[in-house]
């Protein structure tokens, strides 16, 4: 029995009217709803069916023929419940003016009372033959006289993802009276010209045609719109904030000219490759300019991205600026350290490593030189982001891996002011998440590696193969090479089983048994600072033969000696680790090679493992990897402050995202806070459904 307050709510619903006051739910259904993630009137708007069903249109009886789904209407001549038989069923015969047909349900003794000779009834199933008469056997039906219709609608529709308490059925049935509500809480952000030159259909038909499509046509239609107004929302967001970087926001502005050029380029022992100089002319585009630089700089492993940052590090510092640098593990923060050092020798540039483990009276010290500008280039990791650590005058933001890091991480780190930003990755992007996941920064690319990169040779190494490879990597080893063992875990747990190896027990046996010539050592993740220091100087300096380790060594590690990978366990790793595993060597001058250990009867990590021997291409690997496992797995929508999408997909829908993005910037272009009259119901959807997420408050 509906109470006063839930017929007032009813009678003035909204988007955001809590679901439990529609009619049919309830509190208890609400909990359901909750369930599936669905609150709101406009969450169960867009709680899409994950499936439809189309019923063929109403078949005459006299036309019926087997093995055809049919829909047939017609008046109950007789029924029968034949509870005797061993399976019992329920008979119904229904004519036409064209012929007779005989219906039954199986233990159907639930039907008794609810079909009677006189009712008019529809009825959708597959035709069968039973004593060379056609007939229907547990179709859907409908009792026309109760139901106050006829036809196959009642049998179409969409097919919802449902949860205990709460069927497919029953959300079809709340979701459906709503539908003639629509124009009141859906109203239409285009105008008509729009439409029909964009080829849309109205938002109001494309709701109800999603949740109940007359036919594939009309579905189709709904789909591609409401696919539309997703990616044209989320990337009027990205314009936005774009917009709002670039002119809400003030830095001091860059000087650069021959002589800082000359005297930075001086610190490279080399020339810069045409990609890093196009880059590091975008970026000094950027830093001289009075708003600040939101740049991505991406590039296949091992292609020079940290000489690039380093220009960019050094005319921050060459205007009097302080540049932070983080990275995502301290091994990497470590590595960034070491690289500046070999290119900052003797240079008055002062520089600093902060990591976790930095504690007491030297920790002090060195914020109070921070604080004071006295320390020009400060490298860490998250421990950058701490409370204590104030910067006097930080100028540029280095962000290394970003894809570690987590859209609030970012945000913090320029607490003390609005900074220039460099975004690096060395995970090549495909250009549909580039245009999503970084839609608001500028991108620029480095697609080839400097000369002098010696090539790398990936194998898929069986069971069968194994020796051999060993004795492959012992010749390797004998030559003063050395060589990187991965494994997926530090120790073996319970629920693996014995295919799984780990690095700990592995290093035992490789020490001891398989190279017990050689010097064997062991890093990971848990070991305390100190020791993975020394382990990583020792390995740098030769006087470890073979590195067995966990993904610690994922990125940064750059040790050119290290000639062989091997990949333990190669099907349990992603396309994207694979590849930068792999990166860890070919960085110096002689040939590599990447064993890939694996016994699979995977189909999608056997892709993996091929694409890998195949193609040494970032970029091409990136794809490959997008298409299996799709966006939301590849990059972290949390993390990258990409929202959530309902029914649209980044990969299959990007003719629509290109459309869309064209459209959203044109817009901001336009009228940058939606603030016109015609944009109001824009607005109104953009906060709604993305405001959280995209950061979009001031819009408001």
């Amino acid at each position: 029995m509906l109470t006063s307050t839930s017929r007032e709510v009813q009678n003035r619903l909204n988007l955001s009217t809590p679901v439990q006051y529609l009619k049919g739910v309830g509190p208890a259904r609400a909990e359901c709803f909750a369930r599936l993630g669905v609150h709101t009137v406009g969450d169960l708007l867009e709680y899409y069916p994950r499936d439809w069903v189309f019923a063929p249109e109403v078949t005459k009886i006299g036309q019926m023929l087997p093995d055809e789904s049919v829909t047939i209407t017609g008046l109950v001549e007789s029924t029968d419940y034949q509870s005797y038989r061993r399976q019992p069923i329920f008979e119904v015969t229904v004519s036409d003016e064209t012929g007779v047909c005989r219906i039954v349900w199986f233990h159907g003794g639930y039907l008794c009372g609810r079909l009677r000779p006189g009712q008019v009834i529809t009825a959708s199933g597959k035709v069968s033959v039973y004593k060379h008469q056609l007939q229907l056997t547990n179709p859907k039906f409908l009792v026309i006289d109760e139901e106050h219709g006829k036809g196959p609608e009642h049998f179409s529709g969409g097919v919802y993802a449902a949860t205990s308490g709460l069927s497919s059925r029953q959300i079809k049935r709340i979701v459906r009276p709503l539908l003639k509500e629509l124009s009141e809480f859906e109203p239409e952000l285009y105008g008509e010209a729009f439409l029909k030159e964009a080829g849309l259909v109205g938002r109001k038909n494309a709701f109800e045609w999603i949740h109940s499509p007359p036919d594939n046509e009309k579905l189709t239609k709904a789909k591609r719109r409401l696919k539309y107004d997703e990616l044209f929302l989320m990337q009027l967001g990205l314009a936005i904030r774009r917009y709002r970087n670039q002119h809400f926001s003030v830095v001091s502005q860059c000087v650069h000219n021959n002589q800082i050029d000359g005297r930075i380029r001086k610190r490279f022992p080399f020339l810069l490759t045409q990609d890093q100089d196009d880059s590091v002319a975008e970026i000094v585009a950027d830093m001289t300019k009075s708003r600040p630089m939101n740049r991505l700089l991406q590039g296949d492993v091992g292609s020079g991205k940290t000489v690039v940052a380093l220009y960019a590090a050094l005319l921050a510092v060459a205007n009097g600026m302080q540049v932070a640098i983080m990275a995502p593990t301290e091994i990497l923060a470590a590595q960034h350290s070491l690289s500046i050092e070999r290119y900052l020798k003797d240079s008055k540039v002062s520089r600093v490593l902060v990591t976790g483990g930095l504690t007491g009276k030297k920790r002090a010290e060195l914020l109070a030189q921070i604080g004071n500008g006295t320390i020009s280039i400060v490298v860490g990791t998250v421990a950058l982001l701490q409370k204590d650590i104030e910067f006097h005058n930080l100028g540029l933001v280095i962000i290394d891996e970003q894809h570690k890091f987590g859209v609030d991480q970012r945000a913090k780190l320029r607490k003390d002011g609005t900074p220039h930003c460099l975004v690096m990755t060395a995970t090549p992007i495909p250009r549909t998440l580039a245009m999503t996941a970084f839609g608001d920064l500028d991108v620029s690319v480095i697609r080839h590696s400097p000369p002098g990169r010696g090539s790398v040779i990936t194998r898929w190494v069986d069971r069968n193969d194994r020796l051999k490879a060993y004795e492959f990597i012992r010749e390797r080893l004998k030559a003063k090479k050395q060589a990187y063992f991965v494994y997926p875990r530090i120790g073996t747990l319970e629920e693996d089983g014995a295919d799984v190896k780990a690095a700990t027990e592995e290093w035992r046996e490789l020490s001891m048994r398989v190279f017990p010539e050689f010097t064997v050592g062991l890093l990971h993740g848990q070991m305390p600072s100190v020791e993975k220091h020394q382990i990583m100087t020792e390995f740098r300096k030769g006087k470890i033969d073979a590195l067995v380790s966990t993904v610690v060594i994922e990125v940064g590690v750059d040790v050119p000696n290290a000639t062989i990978m091997v990949i333990e366990g190669a099907d349990r790793f992603g396309l994207a680790q694979l590849h930068q595993l792999r990166g860890r060597i070919g960085r110096g001058e002689a040939k590599s090679y990447c064993l890939l250990f694996a016994e699979t009867d995977s189909e999608i990590a056997e892709s993996r493992l091929e694409i890998m021997t195949r193609s040494n291409d970032g970029f091409e690997i990136a794809e490959h990897d997008l298409r299996l496992r799709g966006p939301g797995e590849l990059f972290s929508t949390r993390q990258h402050g990409l929202p959530d999408l309902k029914i649209a997909n980044i990969v299959d829908d990007f003719e629509l995202l290109v459309m869309a993005r064209k459209n959203a910037f044109e817009l901001v272009s336009h009228d940058p806070m939606l603030t016109e009259t015609e944009h109001r119901n824009i607005r109104r959807s953009l906060l709604a459904k993305f405001g959280d997420s995209l950061d979009l408050a001031d819009v408001a």
